[in-house]
């Protein structure tokens, strides 16, 4: 659970999907599901200034009825950014997920982004672990394990 975030992002694609403010909400769900994600970050002058989730979909433009053809990006976006940087560990991502509610972490280094971690990146990271630490534990317990020297 110390792994810091920079490990996983070095095993995933970490091409990161942007877009501008004045992206309509109908173009940048078109490019989410192009690329099957859950967000897209939105940047001005390639500078950081929001983030575009399924949730600001549900909540911004379904609920209430807009218009996704009309309504921009930036009008429904979230400006109030949770980030974190490559030196985040796993436990501490997890905790921003659960106790900030929310479902992807823009990775800031040196305010610069790098990348873009999920939850279903940090699921998939602590699956891998239990199975590794599983066989291990298995390996231990039938003597399979070499002696120490």
């Amino acid at each position: 659970m110390n792994t810091p975030l920079s490990h996983i992002l070095s095993r995933k694609d970490t091409a990161v999907i942007t877009v501008t403010p004045s992206t309509t909400v109908h173009e940048a769900v078109c490019i989410m599901n192009q690329f099957h994600i859950g967000s897209v970050l939105v940047t001005s002058d390639d500078k950081l200034v929001g983030i575009f989730t399924e949730r600001d979909v549900l909540s911004r433009i379904v609920g209430p009825g807009a218009d996704a053809k009309r309504t921009s990006v930036q009008a429904v976006m979230t400006t109030n950014l949770i980030t974190a940087t490559p030196s985040t560990t796993v436990e501490e991502a997890m905790t921003l997920f659960m106790e900030r509610r929310i479902r992807h972490l823009p990775i800031l280094n040196d305010g610069a982004f790098d990348g873009i971690i999920s939850i279903g990146d940090i699921n998939r990271h602590m699956l891998e672990e239990n199975l590794q630490e599983a066989r291990q534990l298995r390996h231990y317990i039938h003597g399979e394990v070499p002696c120490a020297v």
